[in-house]
């Protein structure tokens, strides 16, 4: 058999970074049977954002967003789980409730990533990179937060300014000190089960809390950088510059809720999803924030049943960088001037956790076919996935930008009307490439 053959003499992978994509990246091309060593630089060194050991940590929310098929997300986790991602399976395993959205306990989802490498015989070196490695095949998968001595060394070599983008993570709270006297447990129009804590807000209330979020102390920034947030994690602040009624209009509208204390619908509503097992802490929904930790104590304890809510992390602000992949890959993640170079996650431009893995399944699989001679492939652009890879590797494109999954960028027109056709052509196509790419080779699939 061939996998036999591949197996026996296989060429060592080598991957840079320990988070999803590289994480993924790492599974898939061991999984295929070959020998992977995977380096990550915690905990000898924490980027700003990352507070734990384990690989396949979670930064910002730990939502991996909607599970449904109608979803753009959704469709992109089925067809995860169809290449065998261990993102998908971890979060399954270490789910925590979040209505139609797949949201884990982020402690418990590194664990079992780490555990689940350890046990699939992947050599994780706990090292700094700080230079190119001359073996190839190699995947860089170092994200957004990817340290400077590396980032250095890689802009050397790819000739290329990167390119940064900011972003903002939301405040995580203590559920016992919540006020459920004004907050309530429930889900926007009662779909879903009651996983969501909503803090309801009456006009002069939301008013009140919108001025002084106005006004709050922000974390400074040096004066010479631009502030280009990604659209979809707006700092709440930012959001509210837009105008006084944007918030209510945003990630704080109240349609689909009544105030139990009123029978009315509130002016609008503050969410707080759950954010472990022990259903003890709880993120604030879209609340990414650059306000200084006591303004977002003072502001925050603004808003009804938050009053004497204790922080068990403030929201932070860090700087995200990524590559201009349309003049630099393939679509297949291969750099174009050292087709044995891969990238994979949010350092592409794919923005998000999903996006971020899905990436490294695919430099997983291309790795390891590059390491036995095969040639490397891509999914169609009719699947989520392949429409992702065909978006950051689409050479003339100007003012290139992060792209989450969306309906917008997959082959094809799509209304509400035919979503169900693009979902059912994607799954089946993504089951053809299975067959096709991936059956003659898995060693232990």
């Amino acid at each position: 058999m061939i996998c036999m053959v591949i197996c026996q003499d296989m060429k060592e992978i080598v991957v840079i970074g320990g988070g999803l994509a590289g994480s993924e990246a790492a599974w898939q091309a061991s999984r295929l049977g070959a020998r992977v060593t995977l380096y990550e630089m915690k905990p000898l060194k924490f980027s700003p954002a990352h507070r734990l050991e384990g690989l396949g940590e979670l930064v910002c929310s730990n939502s991996l967003k909607s599970l449904s098929l109608d979803n753009a997300s959704g469709l992109l986790k089925e067809e995860m789980r169809r290449l065998g991602s261990l993102v998908v399976r971890a979060a399954e395993a270490t789910k925590v409730p979040a209505g139609k959205a797949l949201a884990v306990d982020r402690e418990r989802f590194s664990a079992f990533i780490t555990r689940a490498l350890k046990e699939a015989g992947v050599t994780v070196v706990r090292k700094e990179v700080t230079e190119l490695p001359v073996e190839r095949p190699v995947v860089i998968a170092t994200g957004p937060l990817t340290s400077d001595g590396f980032a250095s060394s890689l802009k050397a070599y790819i000739g290329s300014e990167n390119l940064y983008f900011y972003d903002a993570i939301s405040p995580v709270v203590y559920r016992d000190s919540i006020d459920f006297g004004v907050a309530f447990k429930g889900s926007r129009y009662g779909k879903g089960g009651a996983d969501y804590i909503n803090c309801p807000m009456d006009r002069e209330e939301y008013e009140r809390f919108v001025a002084e979020l106005l006004g709050a102390e922000k974390t400074p920034l040096r004066s010479f950088e631009k502030i280009p947030f990604f659209e979809g994690c707006m700092p709440v602040e930012t959001l509210a510059e837009r105008g006084p009624e944007t918030l209510a209009y945003g990630p704080l509208r109240p349609v689909g809720f009544t105030d139990p204390r009123t029978g009315v619908r509130p002016h609008a509503v503050v969410q707080l999803r759950c954010e472990n097992r022990e259903e003890t802490l709880y993120s604030m929904v879209g609340f990414q924030t650059r306000l200084t930790h006591p303004e977002q104590k003072r502001v925050f304890s603004l808003i009804p049943g938050l009053g004497a809510v204790r922080f068990a992390r403030y929201g932070s602000i860090h700087r995200n960088s990524y590559i201009d992949s349309p003049r630099l890959l393939s679509r297949t993640l291969q750099l174009k001037e050292d087709p044995g170079v891969f990238f994979a996650g949010q350092i592409t431009g794919v923005e998000g956790y999903c996006e971020s893995a899905a990436s490294g399944i695919i430099a997983g699989i291309n790795a390891f076919r590059t390491a036995n001679g095969l040639d490397t492939v891509a999914p169609p652009p009719v699947t989520m996935t392949g429409a992702l890879l065909a978006y950051i590797s689409e050479s003339g494109r100007r003012d290139f930008q992060p792209m989450n999954a969306n309906f917008g960028i997959i082959e094809g027109s799509v209304t509400r009307r035919t979503r169900h056709l693009t979902v059912e052509r994607a799954l089946s196509a993504i089951d053809e490439w299975v067959d096709k790419n991936l059956a003659t080779l898995r060693c232990i699939w």
